[in-house]
């Protein structure tokens, strides 16, 4: 009995731990708020970090999980590796938008400097 209530207790510690590296990657990815700072933030390196240690872990407990543990750490794995593939996305899309409205800006300026330097050329027949 004191067994049986002894591996509950790990596999709930066991549990808890998953859980608690999902949430931690969920944060990190701006997915959840903080509870701490009320606020949400994105840092992708360090949800990058804590899937892999939750992917070391599955590799190092391999054998060793129950089935449902199994289970539950391979959908947060899959669930963790797919949303953090779509914030990289997010971001990369965000970076080409800027490029593209820089590159258009760039474009207007150069177009609005060189009539302004046809403007001002002495061969221009409006300055005559």
């Amino acid at each position: 009995m004191a067994e049986e209530n002894k591996q509950q207790n790990v596999d709930s510690l066991y549990i808890g731990l998953v859980m608690s590296l999902e949430a931690s990657a969920m944060q990190s990815m701006g997915k959840m708020m903080n509870p701490m700072t009320g606020k949400t933030e994105k840092n992708l390196q360090q949800a990058q970090m804590t899937i892999d240690m939750l992917d070391m872990i599955e590799k190092k407990t391999a054998g060793n999980l129950t089935p449902d543990e199994e289970k539950l750490t391979k959908r947060v794995l899959y669930q963790l590796r797919m949303n953090y593939l779509d914030e990289i996305n997010a971001e990369k899309d965000k970076r080409s938008e800027h490029k593209t409205e820089e590159s258009t800006i760039e474009k207007e300026d150069t177009k609005k400097d060189d009539e302004s330097a046809d403007k001002e050329r002495p061969d221009n027949p409006q300055n005559q």
